[in-house]
């Protein structure tokens, strides 16, 4: 196994746009393709980069077959017809009707695409149509299949984290130990799986990062190629930005499933550093633009996303102040919902802005975007989520407030319902004690470097797979991450 340093990879400062070639070329027969994708004709527009693809230059060739593999990923994600998405709303509610569920899409405005003369839902609805159709709510809990709620609640959690800070003075305080078991599994018989591939394996290895730290490789299965660094700070953040743990193995029997297995611990404190807008300083003096700009197509100012800022801070000059205004308006404005795959998003920003909705990642995409805009430099950050009432992936960011450096920023976990405004606006500034940080940046090379379009060229979370070169999809594996935590109070 080789534990790759910082030093060793100097390319691995390098920015990327984070998103295909399909979102970011100018090639007219890609441009062509994506007009026709909007009109709802698939099938067209696979056949036309089918017939202008193998005689194309480099660059194009690219561009035109990461269209055609966008094309196959969103027939993926759109893949629930109206039959399909009644049987599955039945599963909560067994006595559904047709009308009512028609309804209620509508109400709710559950994604769907139109392909091919075909209407077809997100794979995952009914989730939306459950966020936002109040009448469909009330239907689940009728039939008795509304959510259980923990008795865990996070502003007890805030409350502890602000009550140690001022105790003590300290800006770490109520640590957790994580013990992190990640599996991924591609399927028997997975397509482009023969005996002698070899397969390649990206899974996701926690930072060491100001407030986590002891970060250690219990086990892993099989034995592995290579650790990724560190990220390591910098404009931008060099070393592994996006942290991964290496995997290759050649296959014997591909009727098998092949299984990666990584298993980690580490200590998570919260951060909560003392902030005061009467404190705040400018920029230093030789800060070098860092984190300021667009970076296409993700982060872009448009005329919109501009006049919007410009309404939310009016003739604010505090960068504290500033940020804080920008995250209540996302907290108010972009509200969470199950969203599409990144990697078929074409802005993530725009696509939030537009929409008035979105997940994590798109809505701290906005805040970043905004902040950029209102001169607070703001970077993207992400991992899990751990708390013992929800663990999974999750996407959150960080704001640079002199004098006290970055701070971490969540817009999607917004504005917290409390009457004690230390918790009502926790997450900009703070952050609490359950997190896992894998990136700190994103739409980074990984160690080594990934020969195929990434399942997600964003984010990186579930991991990565290729096989003989060619990459494999979501829908071809599976990635399961487990999580045992307990506070080190208890633990002494």
């Amino acid at each position: 196994m080789v534990v790759v340093t910082a030093a060793a990879r100097s390319d691995a400062a390098s920015e990327s746009s984070a998103a295909s070639l399909a979102f970011t070329s100018q090639d007219a027969v890609v441009l062509q393709a994506l007009n026709l994708l909007k009109s709802g004709k698939f099938a067209e527009a696979e056949t036309l980069l089918a017939a202008n693809t193998n005689q194309a230059a480099s660059d194009a060739f690219h561009a035109r077959r990461e269209t055609l593999d966008i094309i196959r990923r969103i027939r993926v994600e759109y893949s629930l017809d109206s039959d399909g998405l009644l049987a599955k709303v039945r599963k909560a509610i067994p006595d559904v009707t047709t009308d009512e569920v028609e309804q209620w899409a509508w109400e709710s405005g559950a994604r769907y695409r139109m392909i091919d003369g075909e209407k077809l839902f997100f794979r995952r609805e009914p989730q939306n149509i459950f966020i936002f159709s109040e009448a469909a709510k009330k239907r689940r809990a009728k039939a008795g299949n509304a959510p259980v709620k923990s008795d865990w609640k996070l502003t007890d959690h805030l409350k502890s984290i602000v009550e140690a800070a001022e105790r003590t003075g300290s800006v770490e305080v109520e640590p957790v130990h994580h013990k992190v078991t990640h599996t991924l599994t591609i399927r028997s018989n997975a397509p482009g799986v023969k005996a002698g591939s070899l397969v390649r394996a990206w899974l996701p290895y926690a930072q060491e990062y100001r407030q986590q730290r002891d970060v250690k490789l219990i086990s892993a299965t099989p034995e592995p190629k290579v650790v990724a660094p560190n990220g390591a700070e910098g404009n931008p953040v060099g070393g592994g930005a996006q942290r991964t743990v290496y995997f290759e193995q050649r296959v014997v029997d591909p009727s098998q499933p092949i299984e990666f297995n990584l298993v980690f611990d580490y200590t998570s404190f919260a951060y909560y550093p003392k902030l005061d807008e009467a404190k705040v300083q400018p920029l230093p003096s030789d800060w070098n633009g860092a984190c300021l700009g667009e970076r296409l197509p993700h982060i872009v100012f448009t005329p919109e996303i501009r006049k919007q800022v410009a309404g939310i801070i009016g003739k604010e000059t505090n960068s504290l102040a500033k940020a804080r205004k920008i995250f209540r308006w996302v907290s108010a404005n972009i509200p969470w919902n199950g969203e599409d795959e990144y990697c078929i998003i074409p802005s993530l920003a725009i696509k939030g802005f537009t929409a008035r909705r979105g997940d994590c990642g798109v809505q701290n995409t906005v805040f970043v975007t905004m902040c950029r805009i209102a001169g607070i430099p703001a970077r993207w950050q992400s991992g899990f989520e751990t708390k013992p009432a929800q663990y999974g992936m999750h996407d959150w960011a960080e704001i640079y407030i002199a004098p006290w450096g970055w701070l971490p920023a969540d817009a999607s976990y917004g504005v917290q319902k409390s009457d004690d405004p230390r918790i009502a606006d926790f997450y900009c500034g703070h952050q609490d004690s359950y997190r896992l940080i894998v990136n700190l940046d994103w739409g980074r090379e990984l160690f080594p470097p990934k020969q195929s379009l990434r399942s997600e060229p964003a984010d990186f979370q579930r991991g990565e797979v290729e096989v003989d070169g060619q990459n494999l999809y979501f829908d071809q594996w599976d990635a399961k991450t487990d999580v045992e935590r307990s506070p080190v109070s208890m633990r002494e």
